[in-house]
């Protein structure tokens, strides 16, 4: 997510001004109409009296999500059609929680879109999550060590066929070695309602590469103790993420695909234990 940028002027930094100027309107227009409700007194015999605006501020997130991108030429490398994909679920979910495999320029952009939830970002390096930091302290990151390696992708697929690997249960005691059982305590305290794979990076042979990343999401989500978890791959243009995305997620809970976005929804496996891993 970090390497993703573009020095001049792109079109998509236009459409996503847009949007998040959209979603600006939406809150404020939204705030209006209840601050106005609740100061509008009964009507007189010669006709109601005009209610008087309230002032509202903005969310911080989202004033600093706008301010950002509408002062820098760099922009996420997510498309508007692939962003809408994800806004879209976070518009039927949110407040919810939602975790970030990434630490990247579209990360002002989630947290503002899920604005009164909570959204955690996992990143892999470390000088580049601190000078995120500096820029957006209110951003809540933490450093993940990843095990796996690009090369290794052939040999990690063949375990789809080990018991280890589809059992489902508490992903810190799995036996499976995708399992990412070392990642910061916050990932397991919590339910993740929306997780977006966008890293770490899979783009050579020696990286980490999104093997355990797509497998631990899916675990998770099959783990929870209700309902579904909503999970987002990027760059399925490539092997890794679409061989794992559609054997480890799997074909049957896919719902969309946008461009080089895939979108699963994951229902709990733990209430019915005889719901095979893939429908």
């Amino acid at each position: 997510m970090k390497h993703k940028l573009q020095g001049s002027f792109n079109p998509k930094h236009l459409l996503l001004g847009f949007f998040l100027l959209g979603l600006l309107v939406i809150i404020l227009r939204s705030s209006y109409s209840s601050s106005t409700d609740s100061l509008k007194s009964p009507a007189k015999s010669d006709g109601p009296t005009p209610a008087t605006p309230a002032c509202v501020k903005i969310p911080p997130s989202l004033a600093a999500a706008v301010i950002h991108y509408a002062t820098s030429n760099v922009t996420p490398q997510q498309t508007f059609k692939e962003i809408s994909v994800t806004a879209r679920a976070l518009d039927k979910r949110s407040p919810c929680n939602f975790l970030v495999f990434g630490l990247g320029h579209d990360s002002p952009m989630w947290s503002a879109l899920n604005h009164g939830g909570r959204t955690v970002f996992l990143e892999e390096d470390a000088a580049w999550m601190e000078k995120v930091r500096a820029r957006f302290p209110d951003l809540e990151s933490y450093h993940a060590n990843y095990h796996t390696r690009v090369r290794d992708a052939d040999d990690l697929m063949a375990l789809r066929s080990k018991p280890e690997c589809t059992e489902v249960g508490d992903v810190r005691s799995s036996e499976c070695r995708l399992a990412l059982i070392d990642l910061p305590s916050v990932f397991y305290e919590l339910e993740w309602d929306l997780i977006m794979v966008d890293a770490p990076t899979g783009y050579f042979v020696d990286a980490p590469g999104r093997m355990g990343a797509i497998y631990t999401a899916g675990m998770v989500a099959r783990a929870r103790r209700e309902g579904e978890t909503d999970v987002f791959v990027h760059d399925v243009d490539r092997a890794v993420e679409d061989k794992f995305s559609r054997t480890f997620l799997c074909e049957g809970y896919l719902k969309e695909q946008e461009g080089r976005l895939r979108h699963f929804s994951i229902p709990s496996h733990r209430s019915n234990t005889g719901v095979p891993f893939c429908p």
